[in-house]
């Protein structure tokens, strides 16, 4: 692309924004002209979580608490320097004492630490970036010292992306699912999980540490393609558990699943087979709750896949309640968040004789492994489907017969 247009209406992710110590290194442009970040994702050993009180806080946390230590001049952050250029303390009221020569307010700034005495962060090396080819896609453009550790998890990302596009970044919905994924790795272990609006990819590389088959979905060829070169980066998490995660395409609004051998993320009729007939979970992140319609899409593939499993299956959905003020209301509202548990309940008031769903809210006070801010906006949802002795009834409900 010979230019790149920036969009008034992007959004930022508070993993991006707020994720303590965080090295989001700029890799490339992708294919559709946006900045490409890789970020590290460090999983918690039990004495690291243990020792880590601060792991689910947020920055506005920890300056409050710096707001209240003294500094190292025996001042706290709070502090008014009120003294004027002689010395003297200007605290009468006098303003004249704190104006230069030129007559401009004289500001005393705090003296600020050599990055090479220590404490301070790390410096930042900007990469100049280049235009994305397929030849790079394949490539592990890295750091020469940067090791494949098993509990590092890199993830290829944007940031600050137009509201389409918000699959690219790292969401808080997906750390929580990854927490309780990695929390109860006996649930998942050799199981066969779907992930729905997989993103990234988090949740469901997490996944395949226990589980033996993820399928990961989205849809649109630029996001997938960064979701399997995040699988792709992360192999040795895997590899342990033997899991095996797949990128495929799948899209809510659509009935179909794609079998078209020419579409690169399309389905055999091996993994259709699969699916229907071994997924014993399906997950989904909050990213995928932002929107009406998509919200819609989403229950709707969750009948139908439901009502054609021959079994059980259990489904875990992480949302995070967003507060925004509406001048229809003119209040603080969750419309979005509304929408999701309205059909939520429409969903476990179903009745038709091919499927039953039992909805319960799950507590969050499971172990937390990764380094994100923990807010109590954050819910975790489990459904449960379980399939009414129908069969025929059951027969014409699936996304590839249909």
């Amino acid at each position: 692309m010979d230019q790149i247009c920036f969009h008034h209406d992007t959004v930022l992710s508070d993993v991006h924004m707020l994720l303590p110590n965080a090295r989001h290194l700029m890799m490339r442009l992708n294919c559709v002209g946006q900045p490409v970040f890789i970020s590290k994702f460090k999983i918690l050993s039990d004495g690291e979580r243990q020792g880590n009180n601060n792991a689910g806080r947020g920055l506005k946390e920890e300056e409050a608490e710096e707001g209240d230590n003294p500094r190292e001049d025996g001042e706290t952050k709070d502090t008014k320097d009120t003294r004027g250029k002689d010395g003297q303390e200007g605290g009468d009221g006098n303003t004249g004492q704190l104006l230069d020569e030129d007559g401009d307010l004289d500001v005393t700034h705090r003296p600020r630490q050599n990055p090479a005495e220590g404490g301070g962060r790390e410096p930042a090396c900007p990469i100049i970036l280049k235009q994305s080819d397929p030849g790079l896609e394949q490539e592990e453009d890295l750091d020469d010292d940067v090791e494949c550790f098993k509990d590092i998890i890199r993830i290829e990302h944007t940031m600050a992306t137009p509201l389409e596009d918000v699959g690219k970044q790292v969401w808080r919905g997906a750390c929580l699912l990854a927490d309780f994924i990695l929390s109860e790795p006996a649930m998942f272990r050799g199981a066969t999980v779907l992930e729905l609006g997989a993103g990234t990819g988090l949740t469901s590389i997490v996944t395949g540490t226990a589980a033996k088959t993820v399928y990961c979905t989205d849809v649109g060829e630029d996001l997938l393609s960064m979701c399997k070169r995040n699988v792709t980066l992360n192999q040795h998490m895997m590899e342990p558990a033997g899991g095996e995660v797949r990128v495929k395409q799948l899209d809510w609004l659509q009935h179909d699943l794609c079998t078209d051998a020419d579409v690169e993320f399309g389905w055999t009729e091996e993994e259709v087979a699969d699916m229907y007939d071994n997924t014993s979970f399906i997950v989904a992140a909050d990213a995928v709750c932002y929107d009406d319609d998509l919200t819609d899409g989403l229950f709707r593939t969750l009948y139908r896949l439901c009502s054609t499993f021959p079994r059980t299956c259990t489904i875990f959905i992480s949302i995070e309640r967003r507060m925004n003020f509406t001048l229809r209301d003119m209040d603080v509202s969750c419309e979005a968040y509304d929408h999701f548990r309205h059909c939520l309940s429409q969903l476990q008031d179903l009745v038709d004789g091919r499927c039953s769903f039992r909805v319960e809210q799950l507590p969050s006070n499971f172990a937390q492994f990764l380094l994100y801010e923990r807010i109590e906006q954050l819910e975790l949802w489990k459904v449960t489907a379980t399939p009414l002795p129908f069969d025929q009834a059951r027969s014409d409900s699936g996304l590839v017969s249909s």
